[in-house]
């Protein structure tokens, strides 16, 4: 294969759920960059739309579309709507996801009081938010016997993080239906589709940063821990993120499927000693 093909990605179509934030957002305007046709679904419709005008003000081609990764029915519609106006998916980005301070422990709230229905929500977030949407789209691609998944997962899926826990035992899923589904579309599908997932270190976002930063914007004492934990000495920007995607979608890692890539600064190296 020649060296400019390894990450040639112009002309395929690409679904990223939750492409509204900060991360996937940015997920969305680098594949645009390479020629990538992409569908921005979010929540919100406004988020989506901020993204894909920005995308489209670049040159590049993005639909922005209103989708709820807990319902089936609203998945379909905006399926439908990529479809139609994009053509068949290639490329499907597991973004959306998030936490809760009410599945998080703290001073004020003990791991003996957390309400189920706050774990229920974060679990479902983020995995159910990524089997619902793997169902509808990966269906889409198991028609054409080809395609490729990347899901988001994190740190907190490795090393569960203190306080955190709804949202680590969320991420831990993520990583497990990787693999399961990599293995299940390759053996029971098409072995042209593969799934893999990046783990994300630590990188400020709107959800998290009750736990990094206090009301003066300085670090808390657990950012200050995360930062000194991290070999490289800093927080996750967007654009570290971005490698990592292109290489996973592109035909460079054409062999790679069921693997759960980190990106975090050499956080999962360091024993802390």
């Amino acid at each position: 294969m020649p060296r400019d093909s390894l990450f040639d990605l112009d002309g395929r179509v690409a679904v990223l759920t939750g492409g509204g934030g900060v991360l996937v957002g940015a997920m969305a305007r680098e594949l645009a960059a390479r020629g990538v046709k992409v569908a921005v679904l979010d929540l919100s419709a406004e988020a989506a739309e901020t993204v894909a005008a920005g995308i489209r003000e670049a040159g590049g081609t993005a639909l922005a579309a209103k989708a709820n990764v807990l319902e089936r029915e609203s998945l379909e519609t905006a399926a439908a709507a990529v479809e139609a106006e994009l053509g068949p998916v290639d490329i499907l980005v597991n973004g959306a996801g998030g936490n809760s301070p009410k599945a998080t422990t703290s001073d004020t709230l003990s791991f003996f009081d957390i309400p189920p229905d706050a774990l229920r929500f974060v679990v479902d977030l983020n995995l159910v938010g990524t089997v619902l949407p793997s169902q509808v789209f990966g269906r889409r691609m198991g028609e054409r016997g080809e395609g490729c998944i990347v899901n988001v997962s994190s740190m907190n899926s490795f090393r569960p993080l203190t306080r955190i826990l709804g949202y680590s035992a969320a991420k831990a899923a993520i990583n497990n239906f990787t693999q399961w589904l990599a293995v299940h579309l390759a053996q029971n599908v098409s072995p042209r589709i593969r799934v893999n997932a990046i783990a994300p270190g630590f990188f400020e976002t709107a959800q998290n940063r009750f736990l990094l930063r206090g009301e003066d914007g300085e670090l808390t004492d657990r950012g200050r821990q995360i930062v000194a934990h991290t070999p490289m000495g800093r927080f996750g920007e967007p654009a570290d993120l971005l490698g990592a995607l292109v290489w996973l979608v592109s035909p460079a890692a054409g062999f790679v499927s069921g693997v759960i890539v980190p990106v975090d600064g050499g956080f999962s190296a360091f024993s802390g000693v």
